[in-house]
């Protein structure tokens, strides 16, 4: 089941950019350890040429929830994180891909159509619970696999990443 409150965006497009300069200007740095880094063609920066975010200013974008069955758990899984088309609006993403980079240097190539498609969270919890290192944290990349059959292909689970550290917007 998909959370509520979709917000919209797609291949080419720029999140964030229909605000006004100030307030695109104005994400904060993090105050905590930031646990994702995003570069490349964004507009907005926090940290030199770069939008740094921890777990705090992730959860403040809205958490969404996603309840699944996936290809690594037995029965559905809750998963719960800000939908990434609000990451994307946060630092002023442009482009039409996202290349998720995770602490072991795994790669991934996201479509930014994907986004406006099929709405997948940058999931913090699991079944209620931060998910450590060892456990796909701190970040997983989570489609809503069970709303669609045409999610249940190894394109989208290829795409999922967990312990995601960086996305690198082209």
């Amino acid at each position: 089941m998909f959370g509520s409150g979709m917000i919209a965006g797609g291949a080419g497009l720029v999140f964030g950019l229909g605000l006004p300069q100030r307030a695109r200007a104005a994400l904060a740095a993090p105050t905590d350890r930031p646990i994702l880094t995003i570069s490349g063609k964004i507009d907005i920066h926090n940290v030199g040429d770069t939008a740094q975010f921890d777990r705090a200013m992730l959860e403040a974008m809205g958490m969404k929830t996603i309840s699944t069955h996936t290809k690594w758990d037995n029965g559905i899984v809750t998963f719960e994180g800000p939908l990434m088309t609000a990451v994307m609006a946060a630092c002023g993403a442009r482009g039409d891909t996202i290349e998720a980079v995770a602490l072991n240097d795994y790669h991934t190539s996201i479509p930014m159509a994907d986004l406006a498609q099929y709405h997948p969270i940058l999931a913090l919890k699991r079944d209620g619970a931060y998910m450590a290192v060892r456990d796909k944290g701190p970040l997983f990349v989570v489609y809503p696999y069970d709303s669609d059959p045409e999610l249940q292909q190894q394109k989208y689970y290829g795409r999922s990443a967990w312990q995601v550290a960086q996305f690198v917007i082209k």
